[in-house]
């Protein structure tokens, strides 16, 4: 079924579709060498961050809450992460425990987006505080790598990681509880 005109044109959808248009942009200036370009790029990232608390904020504030910005707001988030993460570690500004830590983080939104898939029309799995918090410590953690990538003198590397590891935790832990969840109502 199509989306009406008046749904695309919501602000909180428009930052939505803007999160996802600015990962290319995102992209180009994490592959371009001079320092300049890491910082636009971590400057992109933290304006998709931004964008990411505020079309939640607005769709609640203004009653524009629709199925498509339920639906496209994780997909452009899993988008952003992705690329991120993928170009830390495709340009080795992740140490192999950093890959480590990654890769658990991506699991996790592949699976809950195919639990979420699996579920499409029968059920729904809202999304925890703790989730809420996971993607929170993620955009933290990528954004401190891309400081740390910007401006190497600062010894920023290390907190990064850590803040990745919390967030692969938190991915883990509410991982299975959306799985748990996702089983209940199955059998439910």
């Amino acid at each position: 079924m199509p989306v009406p005109r008046s749904t695309l044109l919501q602000t909180p959808n428009l930052l939505t579709i803007g999160r996802i248009v600015l990962v290319p942009f995102f992209v180009a200036a994490f592959w371009l060498p001079a320092p300049a370009f890491h910082w636009a790029a971590f400057g992109l990232f933290a304006a998709a961050g931004v964008t990411d608390w505020l079309d939640g904020r607005l769709a609640r504030r203004t009653g524009q809450v629709s199925d498509f910005g339920r639906f496209l707001d994780p997909i452009a988030d899993k988008i952003l992460v992705a690329a991120a993460l993928v170009m830390l570690a495709a340009t080795d500004r992740l140490s192999d425990a950093g890959v480590i830590a990654a890769l658990i983080i991506l699991v996790r939104e592949l699976a809950v987006a195919g639990l979420r898939e699996f579920l499409a029309g029968t059920a729904t799995v809202p999304v925890s505080r703790l989730a809420k918090w996971k993607t929170a410590a993620q955009f933290v953690a990528i954004a401190v790598l891309l400081v740390a990538g910007a401006a190497p003198a600062l010894p920023l590397s290390l907190a990064g990681e850590a803040l990745l590891w919390l967030a692969a935790l938190l991915a883990v832990v509410t991982g299975a509880a959306y799985l748990r969840e996702g089983l209940r109502k199955m059998d439910g």
